[in-house]
């Protein structure tokens, strides 16, 4: 027998199995996913008097440092601490639990008339297709199309990448959504001027922060994964930071028929 999951009354299957890696991986080099200027990542080998940390080079063992910036290099998730100046306000504080209902749609960005693409509340709207009886789940996971899967390497910074409007954080926080996974180097505009709107927004800050609230970006949701429901499991460092590396996976969510 499969797991299950309850979520609204209802009770779901899901195969710990057949799980859906949706983070993409830190490699050194240029050729890996980069927004906001960030060097890219690094691996050194340590080196201590006769010691190599190189298994390759002679060493008994490897043994690296690694230089990365968790905004800039590949998936990461961050808190409200990323817009604000507590030091307490850190991911390994405000995300304590791990397991969420997920959603996930898929959204086409719209042209506006100064050339920037966004994605649009009416848009994610109309693939929610919000019935009555139905909620929104602690997490959205939005995918924009086309699903380019050079977005695995793509290299955003100085490009004015897809941002999201600021009306969609606030359908998100009237809805419960604690937990935004996107495809994109940022719910913002890469520049505007300091606003951060959507961050903002999201976060509720500074007039209430949502301290269990988090953003991730810079995921990728293969083709496979059909639009909607599932248990998603984030994954992060213990990092006293706003934000950390992560690994969000995903497992498809069926639904079971009354007992």
């Amino acid at each position: 027998m499969l797991p299950t999951y309850p979520y609204a009354g209802r009770t779901y299957a899901f195969d710990p199995a057949a799980p859906i890696d949706i983070s993409l991986p830190l490699a050194p080099g240029s050729n890996q996913v980069n927004c906001f200027w960030a060097e890219p990542v690094q691996f050194d080998t340590i080196r201590v008097g006769s010691f190599v940390g190189s298994v390759a080079l002679g060493g008994s063992t490897n043994y690296q440092r690694v230089h990365l910036t968790p905004h800039g290099n590949g998936t990461h998730t961050e808190c409200y601490g990323h817009i604000s100046p507590d030091p307490a306000a850190t991911l390994n504080q405000c995300l304590r639990r791990f397991l969420f209902v997920a959603r996930l749609v898929s959204v086409a960005p719209v042209p506006q008339p100064n050339g920037d693409l966004v994605v649009m509340l009416a848009d994610v709207q109309a693939a929610l297709a919000l019935q009555p009886d139905r909620t929104l789940p602690e997490a959205l996971v939005l995918r924009t199309l086309p699903n380019d899967p050079a977005k695995r390497t793509r290299q955003y910074s100085g490009t004015n990448p897809t941002y999201i409007e600021p009306a969609l954080a606030h359908f998100l926080v009237e809805h419960g959504v604690e937990h935004f996974l996107l495809d994109l180097p940022s719910v913002d505009r890469e520049e505007d001027a300091g606003q951060l709107l959507a961050h903002h927004a999201f976060w509720t800050y500074p007039a209430a922060p949502r301290c269990s609230a988090t953003i991730t970006e810079l995921i990728f949701v293969p083709d496979a994964a059909p639009d909607g429901l599932y248990l998603l499991n984030i994954q992060v460092t213990s990092l006293e930071l706003d934000a950390s590396p992560s690994k969000p996976v995903l497992y498809r969510l069926e639904e079971l028929p009354p007992a």
